[in-house]
């Protein structure tokens, strides 16, 4: 991403409904594909922090070292957890085969050329019977300005992602689409009503925007922990085992 834009994740991503529920569905299937309470894991992509604290509030057992490509971001996540931070590429990770117990990335693979390799990093370094939970951007013809000021390079559909993970050696357990229910509003923002100055959508709305975004998301989440996966939304989930 743009320098600009870790520093507008650090300030917004505890806040916005987005990271929000991004945080908690990735929380919700750690916790059932890795259920022991001790585990050590690791975010690919790890950003400014923010997917460590969740991950940290959720089970204070799970030991999380952090990875990023950007020495900002790797600066930004030091100060905001105080975990282990790696500064290193998601396409060569600088870890011995087997070291983690689960290995989840959070709107990165969607970053890097070759995604492929990404996600024969990630099952290289978990151990076997390990977890591996990655999301991405869903459909290409939603790219607009927000792709432009992340620096995304590839927008997924479900059976894409799946795909990738099967030729990587992963099993997949669920895969779903996510944010089914804001899609409209999302698509019409970034097609048809996009602001005059356009950087990302990474930022905390008003509070009543926020609630209602909320409201759909914990509603969402309310029926994919039961194993149902929506058809459509803007992102894409998968998790697996190896």
């Amino acid at each position: 991403m743009q320098l600009d834009e870790y520093r507008k994740l650090a300030e917004t991503e505890d806040r916005m409904w987005y990271f929000r529920a991004l945080n908690r569905r990735m929380a919700h299937w750690l916790g059932r594909l890795q259920p022991e309470r001790e585990a050590r894991v690791l975010d690919a992509g790890c950003g400014t922090g923010g997917l460590i604290k969740s991950l940290r509030a959720a089970n204070p057992g799970w030991r999380i070292t952090g990875l990023d490509f950007m020495p900002l971001a790797c600066e930004l996540a030091r100060e905001r957890t105080g975990a282990e931070i790696v500064q290193g590429s998601i396409t060569s990770l600088p870890f011995a085969d087997a070291t983690f117990d689960a290995v989840v990335s959070a709107d990165v693979v969607c970053q890097v050329e070759d995604h492929a390799q990404a996600l024969r990093e990630f099952a290289r370094v978990v151990r076997p019977g390990g977890a591996v939970l990655v999301n991405v951007p869903a459909y290409r013809w939603l790219w607009s300005y927000h792709d432009d000021a992340c620096q995304t390079k590839h927008r997924y559909t479900r059976p894409e992602l799946v795909a990738l993970f099967q030729a990587a050696g992963l099993a997949v357990r669920f895969a779903s689409y996510a944010n089914l229910l804001p899609l409209p509003l999302i698509a019409a923002r970034r097609k048809l009503f996009p602001p005059a100055q356009p950087t990302s959508d990474v930022q905390v709305y008003a509070a009543p925007v926020e609630a209602v975004f909320s409201t759909m998301a914990a509603g969402e989440h309310a029926w994919t922990k039961r194993g149902w996966p929506l058809p459509a939304g803007s992102s894409v989930f998968v998790a697996a085992r190896k």
